[in-house]
C-alpha cells in the first residue's frame, strides 16, 4: 500500500500528470467558452431566445446570460475564454513536449490566470447572490478555471517559478508533497456544491 501511494505522489510530481491535467481542464474550460459565446451571438439576435440549457427558473443560462454581469466589458464575458485558454493549451501541449519557459513567463502566466480566477469567482458570487440564476456552462468554467489555475500554481511552486523566498518555498513544497493542494481543491469545491444546495435546494430539480 506504501509502495502504490509511493508511485502516486511520484506521478503527481511529473509534467506528464501536471500538464496533462491543465490541457484536460483548458480544453474543457474552451469548449464551455465556445458554448457560451454560442448562446451570447444567439441571445445578441433574439434576447427571447430559449437556450438548450434553460432548464428552470433556477437553472438557466438565458437568464444570467442577458445580464449586464455577463457582458462586463462590453461584450460576452465567454469571449475572454476564447481568447485566454488557447493560450494555456499551448502552454501545456509545449510542456508535455518538452519545452521548459522562462520563470518570468510562468510567473506572468501565474498572475495572468489568478486575474481570470478572481473574475470567474466574482461571476459565479452575482449570479449566486444577485442574478440568482445558475447557468451550467458557467458553473463548468468555474469547475474548469479552477482545475487549471491548480495545476498552474503546482508547477509553479514545484519549480520555483513564483521567486518566493527560500523558506517560503519549501514550505509550500512540502505542501505539495503531501498532496494539501488536492485538499484544498477538493475541500473547496464540495463547499460550493453545498452553498447551491442549501441557497437553491429542491428549486434546482423543480
Amino acid at each position: 500500500m506504501t509502495d502504490v501511494l509511493e508511485r502516486i505522489h511520484r506521478f503527481r510530481q511529473t509534467d506528464r500528470w501536471i500538464f496533462g491535467y491543465m490541457l484536460f481542464s483548458s480544453l474543457v474550460s474552451l469548449t464551455a467558452s465556445f458554448v457560451l459565446s454560442v448562446d451570447a451571438i444567439a441571445l445578441a439576435r433574439n434576447p427571447d431566445a430559449i437556450l438548450a440549457c434553460n432548464i428552470n427558473s433556477v437553472i438557466s443560462c438565458g437568464t444570467v446570460g442577458s445580464t449586464w454581469q455577463a457582458n462586463l466589458l462590453g461584450f460576452p464575458n465567454a469571449f475572454l475564454g476564447l481568447i485566454a485558454e488557447p493560450v494555456v493549451v499551448t502552454i501545456a501541449v509545449a510542456s508535455l513536449g518538452g519545452v521548459r519557459f522562462p520563470r518570468w513567463f510562468m510567473l506572468a502566466a501565474q498572475i495572468v490566470y489568478t486575474i481570470g480566477l478572481g473574475f470567474a469567482y466574482w461571476l459565479f458570487y452575482q449570479s449566486m447572490f444577485n442574478i440568482n440564476a445558475l447557468c451550467p456552462w458557467c458553473l463548468l468554467v468555474t469547475l474548469s478555471t479552477t482545475l487549471v489555475f491548480s495545476s498552474l500554481t503546482h508547477v509553479n511552486i514545484r519549480d520555483n517559478n513564483l521567486f518566493l523566498s527560500p523558506r517560503v518555498h519549501k514550505a509550500l513544497k512540502s505542501g505539495l508533497d503531501v498532496g494539501l493542494d488536492v485538499l484544498i481543491v477538493v475541500v473547496w469545491l464540495a463547499v460550493i456544491v453545498v452553498a447551491i444546495v442549501l441557497k437553491y435546494g429542491t428549486a434546482l430539480f423543480g
